[in-house]
Formats: structure tokens, C-alpha cells, sequence
């Protein structure tokens, strides 16, 4: 596939070989239709399947739209207060018309819980119409050289909300750079109280790598996403014993615990 002419540091990662891991057995298969590990010591994809091939990220999404939220630079103590206009179709909900609360709960309840009348709360917060913080999104993916990602939407309801596994790893990257993303997705629940004093407990979504024992790497952070067509999705950075850290994703994976197994076992034979 070409990607047309690439400036800037995002141009490594496409240029640099691809080191196949030496481990992995024969019989070693994924369900994930696209998948990469990106070693960040060596700088480059360790593994790769499918990975510049083009599908829904769902709410893997929301990841650029924290990006763009937190590039506004808002005051993360101002009170916001939930809307009609705030209330989204599907997915888990954590907060109910009235609520009042800190756009930094806000911010949480959005990227830690996947919530998307939260996410959509957010665009609201700063004042700008959906389309509008759209554009930013994708400006923002072009500026990251990003070629293969374009959003429709803010939250990843549609299924023209799409990446490669490849750019789900270098968004996430991107991500990453901001402190307040890097606390969100290390936290398996958070917990706050509204204006009012009601207490919401919100848990993540990603929450089995957070707290598996079983898992020897140390688990930094992840998003995952789902709709139908996109099945399900999940990008996420882990350190080794020796400080090495690894970005993996995997897209379209069979159900809702094999996007994480599937990485753990990844990452497991890597760390062989």
C-alpha cells in the first residue's frame, strides 16, 4: 500500500523493516483479522498482521478525541451539566440528565469508561458543534500523518471511524504524551461525586489487564472499541521486567476476552 510522501517523526515508522518475532510456534494463530506489537527500545513492529489495511476503530476513537479535548486547554475544574443534548445511543451509561459535574470527571467517565454521552459532553463543554470538533480530529490526524485514519464522528459509533493497526498504535502513542490520558488509563475504576454528592463509581474498560495477576508484564494503559463492524478492538502499552515497553493492538478479534488474551500471548512469546 502507499501512503504518498511523509514528513516528520511519524515517517519512521513506516519506513523502518519489520523484525519478525523468532518465538512464536508454528501453530501460533490470532483471530484478530489485523494486528502489531511495536517494540519501543528497537522502534519498530516486532510482529505485524494485516497492519496497514484499513477498518472501524469504534471507540478506540476516543482516544484522539482526548487529544483534541485536552489541546483546547480547559479548565478541568469548571462544572458542566449533563443535557438532552448530551444523551447517546448504546454503550454503557454513567450519567443521567442533570448531573453536574467537574470536566475532569467528565474527561474520566469518557476515556475510562468508554462512555459516549460523556465523550459527547465534552465536545459540548468547550462550545463547538460535533461536525467542528470533527474537523479538528481529522486535522489533527493528517498533521500526525495519520494517512489511513479518518473520523466521522467524535465518540466511534460509525463505521466510517477508521485506522490500521499500525496508526491505532502511533495515536495511542500520541495519546500517551499527555499526563492527565496517561492517569486515566492506568486507573481500573475512578471515583468521584457529582455537585449534588452523589457518588459514581466508573470502571474501565480494560480493566482484566489492569488487575491480572496471572500477566508477568506490567500493564500501562489501553482503549478498547466495539461495534459490529469493527468487531472487537484494543490498543495498549506494556513494560517488561527491564523497563522495555511494547505498544500492541489488535483489531477485529473474535469476542470481547480474546482482543486481551490474544495480546497477552503476543506479548508472552516475545518475552521468551
Amino acid at each position: 500500500m502507499f501512503f504518498g510522501l511523509i514528513s516528520g517523526s511519524q515517517s519512521f515508522y513506516y519506513s523502518a523493516p519489520i523484525i519478525e518475532l523468532e518465538n512464536l510456534p508454528d501453530d501460533f494463530s490470532l483471530s484478530a483479522d489485523k494486528a502489531g506489537v511495536f517494540s519501543e527500545a528497537q522502534r519498530t513492529f516486532l510482529y505485524t498482521k494485516n497492519i496497514d489495511e484499513a477498518q472501524p476503530i469504534a471507540s478506540i476513537t476516543k482516544l484522539m478525541t482526548a487529544i483534541i479535548f485536552l489541546e483546547a486547554e480547559p479548565d478541568l475544574n469548571k462544572i458542566y451539566k449533563i443535557t438532552d443534548d448530551d444523551r447517546v445511543e448504546g454503550g454503557r451509561i454513567n450519567l443521567f440528565l442533570g448531573d453536574e459535574l467537574k470536566l475532569r470527571d467528565l474527561f474520566y467517565t469518557s476515556l475510562i469508561a468508554s462512555d459516549n454521552g460523556a465523550t459527547l459532553a465534552l465536545v459540548h463543554a468547550l462550545g463547538l458543534e460535533e461536525d467542528d470538533f470533527v474537523l479538528r480530529m481529522n486535522a489533527k490526524a493528517q498533521e500526525l500523518n495519520l494517512l489511513n485514519t479518518n473520523f466521522k464522528d467524535p465518540i466511534g459509533l460509525s463505521e466510517e471511524n477508521v485506522s490500521t493497526a499500525r496508526e491505532v498504535v502511533l495515536l495511542f502513542k500520541e495519546a500517551r504524551k499527555n499526563q492527565v490520558i496517561r492517569e486515566a488509563m492506568l486507573l481500573p475504576e475512578y471515583r468521584y461525586q457529582t455537585i449534588k454528592g452523589r457518588e459514581k463509581i466508573i470502571e474501565s474498560t480494560d480493566g482484566y489487564l489492569l488487575t491480572d495477576e496471572n500477566f508477568d508484564l506490567i500493564s500501562l494503559g489501553g482503549k478498547t472499541g466495539y461495534i459490529n463492524e469493527a468487531g472487537y478492538c484494543f490498543v495498549g502499552e506494556f513494560k517488561d521486567e527491564y523497563g522495555q515497553g511494547y505498544v500492541v493492538s489488535v483489531l477485529n478479534s473474535a469476542n470481547k476476552n480474546s482482543r486481551f488474551l490474544e495480546s497477552q500471548n503476543l506479548l508472552k512469546w516475545l518475552n521468551k
